[in-house]
């Protein structure tokens, strides 16, 4: 019976301990993800401010640095709030800590005054004499034997209650210990919380000063305004020519193909078809027949010109299918101007884009998002701009520093079409846009990998 006790004691014990251990873990797993987090934005930071500094060459105020500062803001309003996150699961574990501190120091008092009593009981029952008599005094041999494995029994219990000790005070220890290292973690973490609160006021005040100056230039912003709805007119036509050159083109090579099958059913001895081989030209001559104009190769997709090979209509899918993780054309760099209209900050005025302009450091590399083909490399309004055909879709890029593909060539995702170059303000930028076969503007945000 003793031994199942001491069993059932020594299982409890390791399961509590068990249990501050896991806690312990889950603790320190939330806040080693809380850290990786912090890392990230730090890093993010960085790059930002890497990118502030070489836009600030420039003197004046543009939305490009406001951008930048807003991306600052919201970054360093996360990295605020996981350092807090991180500050409030230190309380807990402190909290926690010091409960189990308290109810470790009531055990071991409990234990030692339990040990203490035995110890006095014996040191009362030490003498030879007493121990005889007690055994002698027993009514039978099995009483006596009974009193044997008491007293055994007794000599066991109080080894136990010793190693319990021993046990809850490095228990007890390891918790103090823990304590005093959260403690200091602690402190050290809400230092670093009062100097990212401090630098998050600088951001905000920059912030408030650059939206002054932007709403002091109104007259000089209105006149880019005009300028660069000009220029995105332009860049529609541009765009909508190279559409309409495309299909043309899709649909001649269609049509001759047509031209030469017809040609050869024609000029070929034709056996008389069976019931089964009738079918089977019916359904080809609903595909490939030119009655209505030119048809689709698939019954399931409407009808394009652009899709009529197998290429193109393949192209076309795998662009679609990638909708929202399609890479980002350049490695680095934050959006300043979002698709549609939008309000400029500071002002009563409005501009309508149909793509986005990416701030980044003049001359990064700028990528093809996606397989296809270049159709157009050349000025449009005085930018360097290259078009890249994806079955029936169509990316453009501009601002552009010069160029490393030409018409013509095949891309995959990831070739390298050129360097950046400058934007109106004489910043490092990229114009991004994606259009339909119809020539309607896409927005590039809803079809590009999602950022942070």
């Amino acid at each position: 019976m003793f031994h199942k006790n001491r069993i059932i004691k020594a299982t409890l014990f390791i399961i509590m301990l068990t249990a501050v251990v896991f806690a312990q873990a889950q603790t320190n797993a939330s806040r080693e993800d809380l850290q990786k987090e912090e890392q990230t934005l730090r890093k993010e930071l960085d790059e930002l401010n890497n990118l502030k500094n070489q836009i600030q060459k420039n003197k004046n105020s543009s939305l490009a640095q406001l951008a930048i500062i807003k991306s600052k803001i919201a970054k360093r309003q996360a990295l605020v709030n996981g350092i807090k996150k991180q500050v409030d699961i230190l309380d807990k574990a402190i909290a926690d800590n010091q409960q189990d501190i308290q109810k470790l120091n009531k055990d071991l008092d409990t234990l030692k005054n339990r040990y203490a009593k035995s110890i006095i009981f014996a040191y009362k029952s030490r003498s030879s004499y007493e121990y005889l008599n007690f055994l002698f005094s027993a009514n039978s041999f099995n009483d006596a034997v009974k009193r044997i494995t008491y007293l055994k029994s007794y000599r066991q219990n109080r080894t136990a209650q010793a190693q319990a000790i021993d046990m809850s005070q490095k228990d007890l220890g390891v918790k103090i210990n823990t304590l005093s290292t959260n403690k200091n973690d602690r402190l050290k973490t809400l230092n670093v919380h009062s100097d990212q609160l401090k630098v998050l006021v600088v951001d905000q005040k920059e912030q408030d000063k650059i939206v002054t100056q932007l709403k002091s230039k109104e007259q000089e912003i209105t006149a880019q305004v005009k300028q660069k709805e000009s220029q995105r007119k332009k860049m529609q036509g541009a765009i909508l020519a190279i559409i309409r050159r495309e299909t043309l083109e899709a649909e001649k090579k269609e049509k001759d193909r047509l031209a030469k099958l017809k040609a050869s059913n024609e000029a070929a001895p034709k056996p008389k078809p069976s019931n089964e081989n009738k079918a089977v030209v019916k359904s080809e001559n609903k595909i490939n027949a030119p009655e209505g104009g030119l048809k689709s190769t698939t019954d399931n997709r409407p009808y394009s010109a652009l899709e009529t090979t197998e290429e193109g209509r393949e192209t076309s899918i795998s662009f679609e299918s990638n909708k929202g993780a399609i890479p980002w054309p350049a490695d680095k760099g934050y959006v300043y101007v979002h698709f549609g209209v939008e309000n400029i900050p500071g002002t009563k005025l409005n501009r309508k884009s149909d793509g986005i302009e990416i701030a980044l450091p003049k001359g990064s590399s700028i990528k093809s998002v996606a397989n296809g083909k270049v159709s157009y490399v050349g000025d449009v309004n005085g930018d360097l701009t290259i078009i890249v055909q994806h079955g029936k879709y169509f990316t453009m890029f501009t601002y552009l520093n010069n160029a490393t593909v030409n018409v013509g060539q095949e891309v995959r995702a990831g070739t390298v079409l050129g360097k950046s170059g400058v934007n109106l303000d004489g910043e490092g930028a990229l114009s991004f846009m994606i259009y339909n076969e119809k020539g309607a503007p896409l927005d590039p945000e809803n079809w590009l990998k999602t950022k942070r």
